[in-house]
């Protein structure tokens, strides 16, 4: 893939004497492609030109002294280059030296680094025991954390009496450059089970506390499916904290009582069932509240008609206790709701993204006092096909919503980037990742201008895939976490899949124009 943006060549060197009695016009060269930045494969690439101010009879010629360039060619319209690939995790810079009618000109190139893949969560036929569900989350010291059910129920929690789902993790702690290994973080015990939490733990959602060894993870629990909850026999919300940065856990909490009281006095009450979406917690940028900042996560809730809401959770006490954020008859996705995410827009109001069939619903909570979590949703928008906006054709998955700090590598503006992402479809195939800039606050003050007219997508994988969760590296590349078919069928649906991890630069995703911002790390 070739970045396709506006570059001018740079002049180094000296020109024509001038004759005192004429006026002397240079010639210039510019190129259709801002930066010229070519993939990691080893391949031919080419970056257009034009001439301005041509001299009769001049050739262009170009040549380069490094090794990974093994040639350049000239035509009539155009600079080919053919280049080694690149083994390495960082980037290559190189110059091509250019001679046009006595005058010198550089072309910068960079080569990306190379983009490794691995099979963190691996199902190798259709006979083993199946994976999904995938969340991932970045500690203090960065190292990541990547954690997914171990379906030996083949199906979700409870769908099968007694059915059994361990939690499985893995970690590397060099930016997912090499991993640890599976191990068990929780064995699901199944019709062994002494008491209903235990039977099975499923739908992992996760964050480490920026500042200290903490980690917090919740997870669906229990013997019975959301599909069939009520308000006395209904999925636990299991608790377990790490206090050394994910390497050893506590016993798991249910603290499902705690939510599930704050809507029984309501008009949409008792509430029937709810879970808390996988992947990752957030963690605020802009409150803190005595020794943490704020948590915020998602949740998906059937009221007491058996209608499918989203609400938003925030807790102060890195999840001790969680409350509802807004008001309980206001939530930010009704009806249309399903599996929800949650993230900080720049200004510190929350976007929920809630995932529908062909798309996404989005809405925005403006707070009138961020500290006591006063506020009030604008309305639910939907983005998709009709509105420029995240497109899953023809299926209805879960996936990642992301804001990364970054730099618009055209002018050096500061800017934020929205991340989103979905299986491209069509079904649940082709796992990508939507992009959009924001540059200034009108670019996310309402719901619907967030919902519309996302910039581009970049294609992770071509095959049936599914669910996908990222997070921002130390070391300022985007980890990302999906399901796909990697070696065999899996079942698909409720079955299972390998659940694989790629990271990449922010420029990849985004066809070069827009990199991670140096200080991205905290903020």
């Amino acid at each position: 893939m070739l970045v396709a943006m506006l570059v001018s060549a740079t002049v180094v060197g000296g020109c024509k004497e001038d004759k005192p009695e004429q006026e002397v016009v240079l010639s210039t060269i510019s190129f259709d492609m801002e930066r010229f930045a070519v993939e990691a494969a080893a391949g031919e690439y080419a970056i257009g030109y034009t001439i301005e101010n041509e001299v009769q009879g001049a050739e262009l010629n170009a040549k380069t002294s490094v090794d990974w360039i093994e040639s350049v060619e000239v035509s009539d319209d155009s600079i080919t280059i053919s280049v080694t690939q690149n083994e390495a995790r960082e980037p290559r810079f190189a110059e091509i030296e250019l001679n046009y009618a006595g005058t010198r000109f550089a072309l910068h190139v960079e080569q990306y680094e190379s983009s490794r893949r691995y099979d963190l969560f691996a199902m190798y036929n259709d006979a083993d025991i199946p994976y999904r569900i995938p969340s991932i989350a970045v500690t203090q010291d960065g190292t990541l954390l990547c954690v997914a059910d171990y379906r030996h129920s083949r199906t979700d929690i409870g769908v099968t009496p007694y059915g059994r789902i361990d939690l499985h993790i893995n970690r590397s702690y060099d930016n997912g450059i090499t991993w640890e290994g599976v191990t068990t973080l929780i064995n699901g015990k199944g019709e062994g089970s002494e008491d209903f939490m235990h039977v099975g733990f499923g739908d992992p959602c996760i964050v480490a506390d920026r500042e200290s060894n903490r980690v917090l993870m919740m997870s669906c629990a229990g013997n019975v499916s959301y599909q069939n909850g009520t308000r006395d026999n209904h999925q636990c919300i299991a608790r377990f904290y790490s206090e050394d940065g994910g390497r050893t856990w506590s016993e798991p909490e249910d603290i499902a009582e705690s939510i599930y009281s704050q809507f029984d006095d309501c008009a949409y009450g008792p509430v029937k069932s709810m879970f808390v979406a996988s992947g990752k917690i957030h963690q605020s940028r802009h409150v803190k509240v005595g020794e943490y900042w704020r948590l915020y996560c998602a949740v998906l809730v059937r009221n007491k008609s058996g209608v499918a809401m989203n609400y938003a959770l925030y807790s102060d006490d890195f999840g001790g206790s969680w409350k509802v954020v807004g008001n309980l008859l206001d939530p930010p996705v009704l009806n249309s709701a399903d599996e929800p995410k949650i993230e900080e827009l720049p200004n510190g109001n929350l976007l929920i993204s809630s995932r529908w069939q062909g798309g996404r619903y989005y809405n925005i909570f403006e707070f009138t006092d961020i500290e006591n979590v006063k506020g009030t949703w604008y309305g639910q928008i939907f983005s998709g096909h009709g509105n420029d906006g995240v497109c899953a054709e023809d299926n209805s998955t879960n996936g990642e919503v992301l804001l990364i700090p970054a730099v618009r590598k055209s002018d050096g503006q500061r800017v934020d980037v929205l991340l989103q992402s979905v299986p491209l479809g069509p079904g649940r195939s082709n796992v990508g990742i939507y992009y959009k800039v924001l540059s200034s606050a009108a670019d996310y003050d309402r719901p619907s201008v967030v919902a519309a007219n996302w910039e581009g997508v970049y294609q992770v994988t071509e095959l049936n895939s599914a669910y996908s969760t990222m997070v921002l590296q130390h070391d300022l590349r985007i980890g990302f976490l999906w399901e796909d078919t990697t070696y065999c069928s899996g079942g698909g649906g409720y079955g299972g899949y390998t659940i694989a991890y790629e990271c990449f630069p922010l420029e990849r995703i985004t066809d070069g124009k827009y990199m991670v911002a140096a200080d991205a790390i905290g903020r």
